[in-house]
């Protein structure tokens, strides 16, 4: 009983201790992480883009019912490289390397923020037809995702400054 009397004690004095620095938690009233679901994103027309869009939209928690504060404008590009070989010359895996560059500007006019990620992932070379594209159209996904997560902290961090 006593140590939960001590351990209330010590979470008030941190508390206050992080109220006194100007400590703002990400998500809190008025703080960027609220401020996300405010930007369009528009990403290029190829399937690498479709589905880095899909990404940050979920990402980033768009509220299409909201206009938007700001744009954000992607550019991707992406290399695949084969990684070792059968003893008949072919890979047995891939690695696919996708950096993905960003423009976010705001609106109502004002300085653009930029930023570029790179992100690379690998999957398996498979024999047959259907299972190679799936594998590789896996290994997009994945690299999509890391790079939406990967922009979606580089936003937070670029309107947390402002």
């Amino acid at each position: 009983m006593r140590a939960l009397g001590l351990a209330g004690v010590l979470a008030a004095v941190s508390v206050l201790g992080l109220a006194g620095c100007g400590f703002t938690p990400l998500y809190a009233q008025g703080a960027a992480g609220t401020s996300l679901s405010r930007i369009s994103v528009t990403t290029q027309d190829d399937r690498l883009g479709y589905r880095l869009r899909e990404q940050l939209e979920d990402a980033l928690g768009r509220d299409a019912s909201q206009a938007p504060l700001w744009r954000l404008e992607t550019s991707v590009e992406h290399a695949r490289r084969p990684l070792g070989r059968r003893i008949d010359d072919t890979a047995t895996r891939y690695e696919l390397t996708v950096r993905g560059a960003w423009v976010l500007t705001p609106l109502n006019g004002g300085e653009p923020i930029t930023g570029s990620e790179t992100v690379t992932t690998t999957y398996a070379a498979a024999d047959q037809p259907y299972a190679a594209i799936a594998a590789q159209q896996d290994g997009e996904e994945r690299a999509a995702a890391e790079l939406a997560r990967l922009i979606r902290l580089d936003l937070l961090t670029a309107l947390s400054d402002q």
